[in-house]
């Protein structure tokens, strides 16, 4: 759940690097969230109003968590748009978003994966 409120914390942060965990974490807790106020919403009998309440103020972390991770496997953060395009464009960028973190620091910042040497244990 720590994984939600990081990206609520980064509110409109779009530089830097997101683990594919703290992506996919954060979109399932999301998607949980907007089922179950879909489902309230259906029970109540009205329009969208509660999931609309919900939606609009978590766009702008959803934005920047996507760009983040985009970052994180060395996509520009425009390349969000592509998703714009029906069916192909969603297939092609949940691939980029699938893609595994460039292991080496990129031009976004280091890899969020890499344990420090002084943090490291060996045995």
């Amino acid at each position: 759940m720590h994984y939600y409120f990081d990206v609520l914390k980064k509110y409109a942060v779009f530089g830097g690097r997101a683990r594919c965990r703290e992506y996919w974490m954060f979109t399932l807790f999301s998607t949980v969230i907007g089922v179950a106020l879909a489902i309230i919403d259906f029970a109540v009998g009205s329009q969208p109003w509660i999931e609309l309440v919900y939606a609009v103020p978590t766009f702008l972390p959803t934005l920047g968590v996507t760009v983040r991770r985009l970052h994180d496997s060395g996509h520009r953060g425009w390349w969000v748009l592509i998703g714009l395009i029906p069916i192909a464009g969603f297939i092609c960028l949940l691939v980029m978003l699938s893609a595994d973190s460039e292991q080496q620091t990129n031009a976004y910042g280091p890899n969020p994966k890499a344990v420090p040497v002084e943090d490291a244990h060996f045995a």
